[in-house]
């Protein structure tokens, strides 16, 4: 009896493990079928969309925590309300040009239209703007700017490090803050998690307004994550700017034994500021309250010059791609050449084909790219795109001496665009960007000049040396291609 007694309790148990795991393995799977759904229902890039499909099917558990955190979309939502942006867009006022006037061609005009469109940025001119490529050079810069700066500092960087460049720049704005400056920064709270909170808590001790951008607490982790605030923008007494792609780290000063990152960032004076402002002082409404209260005001410019700059911000929240869709135009408008510059080439198709398409068209296509990037998945994934622009006579270079960090393109002999987007799917859809396109036939030029500076360091690749390259790294690079779009 006994013997029955336990086995019926031993059957019944196993049932119950049956009836538990069908249960679990079937709201598993109508939870997988509901977000394929859901991807498929947004009509998103079929490329993205086939990546998540097949992620959501073949890594089991892992592909839906991937897209719990990374796979949905802010498309259509805000991050201020309408009201509250028209106030603030009302409040700083720009300097508008009367396109009619100016000695743009067709395409470039059209091109300012479709960014004013996209993000309601106009064209500037009357500007000033200096390039810098070493990181010495633009912390030298800024830091003056800084230690001069009178009535407001707003800053604005992806990584804000507690090195030794991060430390002097926070001992800075804290002397400043006791000065009675307005000083305000904004970081992002993942780009900058290698950094200690006791290094913001002390500035926000010594009167420095320091706000996180997106903070990822555990019940919000699945909705801000994927999002992060990727600008890098400083404004002093909103009279001198800077914009581009260096943090604030050590890894762009010089040291000895290694080579800093190379990379590309702009100072600027003149018009362009007050579009810069304007984004600033959104992003910060955003993160606080107090966001009307900055000071919006903004001086008479002295400069006269037809240096046309134009600012265009992008961001997941966006109901269009604007850098992207600018990207896509510009390079379809080129007639001479398309010179690039990114550490991660993960074009959308539509780019690539465009690329494609004016290389076929006999205009001079380069991209360059780091040889050793930051991430090896990345690097992969940049590679698996080579074979195909070296078919269609796209020129490609690797660079040799160090992380290649810089975001810009030049197109013809009047466009550059240059900031914090890289030419990638998470730059174009994931991130909040922002670039200066910059129509000027002198800084075309001068930037033209530093690329074939970099040139100088870089190896160009051919199709016959490029298809000797080992199996093993082929094959890495088309498993990493397939998930390229949600990288």
């Amino acid at each position: 009896m006994g013997n029955l007694v336990t086995f019926v309790a031993m059957l019944l148990t196993t049932i119950y493990n049956s009836v538990l795991i069908l249960g679990f393995t079937l709201a598993y799977f109508a939870i997988i079928i509901s977000c394929i759904v859901v991807v498929l229902s947004e009509n998103r890039n079929p490329i993205r969309s086939m990546a998540w499909t097949i992620a959501l099917l073949f890594l089991p558990v892992v592909g839906l925590i991937f897209y719990l955190f990374f796979g949905r979309s802010l498309k259509g939502q805000h991050i201020i309300s309408r009201h509250n942006k028209r106030k603030l867009l009302h409040n700083v006022r720009l300097a508008k040009v009367n396109l009619d006037d100016t000695p743009l061609s067709d395409s470039d005009r059209q091109l300012v239209k479709l960014s004013y469109t996209l993000t309601k940025y106009p064209l500037t001119k009357n500007n000033r703007l200096e390039i810098y490529t070493h990181g010495t050079d633009k912390f030298e810069a800024l830091i003056h700017d800084l230690e001069c700066a009178r009535d407001s500092i707003y800053i604005q960087y992806y990584i804000f490090s507690d090195d030794v460049l991060g430390t002097r720049i926070a001992d800075i704005l804290i002397d400043k803050a006791r000065e009675g400056v307005s000083v305000c920064v904004i970081y992002d709270h993942v780009g900058s998690l290698g950094t200690s909170r006791r290094f913001f808590n002390r500035m926000r001790d010594n009167g420095v307004d320091v706000h996180p951008f997106f903070k990822v607490t555990f019940p919000q982790l699945a909705n801000r994550i994927n999002w992060r605030n990727h600008r890098k923008i400083a404004i002093i007494d909103n009279r001198v700017g800077y914009i581009g792609g260096m943090n604030i780290a050590d890894r762009y000063y010089d040291k000895s034994g290694q080579r800093a990152w190379r990379d590309t960032h702009f100072r600027v004076e003149g018009d362009i500021i007050g579009s810069m402002l304007r984004s600033f002082v959104v992003d910060w409404y955003f993160l606080t309250p107090d966001g009307e209260k900055l000071d919006m005001s903004l001086p008479e410019n002295p400069i006269r010059n037809d240096c046309g700059i134009q600012l265009v911000t992008d961001g997941p929240v966006n109901n269009w791609d604007n850098l992207s869709l600018c990207f896509l135009k510009a390079i379809s408008s080129a007639r001479k050449l398309i010179y690039i510059q990114t550490p991660y080439f993960l074009p959308t198709d539509s780019l690539l084909h465009a690329l494609e398409a004016a290389a076929l068209s006999k205009v001079d296509v380069r991209i360059m790219i780091p040889r050793r990037s930051d991430s090896r998945l990345l690097q992969f994934a940049s590679f698996s795109y080579v074979t195909q622009c070296l078919r269609s006579n796209i020129k490609v270079y690797l660079y040799e001496p160090g992380m290649l960090h810089a975001k810009t393109m030049i197109i013809d002999d009047n466009f550059v665009t240059a900031g914090s987007t890289n030419f990638d799917f998470r730059s174009f859809e994931n991130n909040f960007e922002c670039n200066l396109q910059i129509y000027d036939s002198e800084v075309n030029h001068r930037m033209r000049d530093i690329f074939f500076r970099d040139l100088e360091d870089c190896t160009k690749l051919t199709y016959s040396q490029w298809k000797k390259r080992p199996m093993p790294q082929r094959a890495v690079e088309s498993v990493v291609r397939l998930v390229a779009p949600i990288l």
